[in-house]
């Protein structure tokens, strides 16, 4: 499956497959937030566009595309306020294009919390359209600077298929319909609330454990293996530059 990043500008914002770590995670007792495995798996489900400057930027809370100011010392690529409103505008520097039945899912960079402002998303139909999207992100509290960093991602993108979602047949059923799925949630459920009681005590498996790691080793609650596509690290390609034959770099 191919994914390509024209540049539309000469300096374009780097590319880069989205890394798995995150600066609160490292920071929390003995790290425990990546002993979450849906959590490190959505950290680096995707890529990231960085922003090529440092910049703040406020909002005074007012409608006009003036009422919010930005500042920077750097040179290049500046978010903007197109839009007004409270929304801060990036141009992602790349016109992308995807395979037929393919879209483009952009948004936040994932589980990176920043203070006063929300990031946007969109779906974009990139197997098709010629036309560049912007990355906008919405101030959620007035006269609050906000700063990004050289380098830090204002944007995450992953491919998705288009019709996808509109063949799912969403359904509500009766736990007692699936008993064999109810006993193995019944015994893991059972599993989990006395590890956690025995994590209060000394010397227990529990306490030397520290964290269950069956959905993590891709175990089900019976001990069996899981399907051979479970993952706990995702391993995704960087941006290759490709010289075509007149000599053009196409990124």
């Amino acid at each position: 499956m191919k994914l390509i990043a024209y540049p539309t500008v000469q300096h374009p914002p780097e590319l880069r497959p989205a890394p798995t770590g995150r600066a609160w995670m490292d920071a929390l007792p003995e790290a425990y937030g990546y002993r979450c495995l849906p959590l490190t798996i959505a950290n680096a489900h995707g890529w990231e566009l960085c922003s090529p400057v440092a910049f703040e930027a406020v909002w005074n809370g007012g409608p006009a595309k003036d009422n919010i100011q930005i500042t920077s010392e750097d040179e290049g690529l500046m978010p903007m306020t197109h839009f007004g409103s409270g929304i801060l505008t990036f141009h992602v520097g790349y016109l992308f294009q995807t395979e037929p039945g393919l879209s483009l899912m952009a948004q936040g960079p994932i589980n990176r919390p920043k203070d006063a402002i929300q990031a946007l998303a969109g779906v974009i139909e990139t197997d098709w359209s010629p036309y560049t999207f912007t990355m906008n992100w919405l101030f959620t509290r007035p006269d609050t600077p906000i700063r990004f960093e050289k380098g830090e991602p204002f944007c995450h993108i992953f491919p998705m298929g288009r019709e996808m979602l509109e063949h799912v047949e969403p359904e509500i059923r009766e736990f007692n319909s699936a008993p064999d799925i109810k006993a193995s949630h019944t015994l893991w459920s059972e599993s989990r609330n006395t590890f956690n009681a025995d994590l209060k005590s000394l010397d227990t498996d529990a306490r030397n454990q520290k964290w269950q790691k069956d959905y993590y080793r891709g175990y089900t609650p019976e001990g069996e293996t899981g399907p051979e596509d479970h993952r706990t690290k995702l391993r995704l390609k960087p941006f290759e530059h490709v010289v075509t034959k007149d000599g053009d770099d196409q990124g």
